[in-house]
């Protein structure tokens, strides 16, 4: 998807985000969010038709994210799809295909095929079911936002990270240019805390800010 497609996807679709399991659309906002870190950010992705929460009025920010969850959020959040993919003979691939854990009849399976042959690269290990961690969210969606984006690669001068240590090494890439383009913050101790689990608030939050970024580039 290139800048063009995506700017009009973001200007005239409504964007179905799940969060995974039976989601509900909220009519009158969610009653959940008081207090919440970002609270504005995902009440402007609900008032958008960008989130869903698990019934009408409830969200569960603190919630922690699943793969599961985590994939189909960046991967319908970001539109990616296979429209500009041709394969042999017509035949897509299943996401148990391509990752034993996953079932084909799973909520989350599109997802799974959509992010893999759009640049997200998911681990054919991946348990949908396990929890996901903050480095992994970030290094998946920074790719989902590159690939919808189209973004050119760029020079950055890396960030001091307090917990850098603490960092998986394939992930370090994503987590800076995250940090650069905004999408990211580290806390007040220039920690980034990236084997933490994240919950469902900071990925809704992070995900608005990725749109907002490539809104700006369009």
């Amino acid at each position: 998807m290139n800048k063009k497609m995506f700017s009009s996807v973001l200007a005239v679709s409504v964007l179905s985000l799940s969060l995974g399991g039976q989601l509900f659309a909220a009519g009158a906002g969610f009653g959940d969010l008081s207090g919440v870190t970002g609270q504005e950010k995902i009440q402007a992705l609900q008032n958008d038709g960008l989130v869903k929460g698990v019934s009408a009025t409830a969200f569960h920010p603190q919630q922690v994210l699943t793969n599961a969850q985590g994939v189909q959020l960046i991967a319908g959040g970001l539109q990616l799809s296979l429209a500009a993919i041709t394969f042999e003979a017509g035949k897509v691939p299943t996401a148990h295909d391509l990752f034993p854990a996953a079932k084909n009849d799973a909520w989350y399976a599109e997802a799974f095929v959509n992010a893999y042959y759009n640049g997200v690269e998911l681990p054919a290990t991946i348990d949908p079911s396990a929890t996901m961690t903050k480095e992994a969210y970030v290094h998946y969606l920074m790719q989902a936002v590159e690939k919808a984006g189209n973004l050119p690669l760029i020079n950055i001068k890396p960030r001091d990270i307090a917990d850098e240590a603490d960092l998986t090494a394939e992930y370090q890439g994503s987590i800076q240019r995250a940090l650069t383009r905004g999408i990211v913050q580290l806390d007040a101790d220039g920690e980034f805390h990236p084997k933490s689990e994240i919950t469902r608030a900071e990925a809704a939050v992070m995900l608005y800010d990725a749109v907002a970024f490539l809104k700006k580039e369009m």
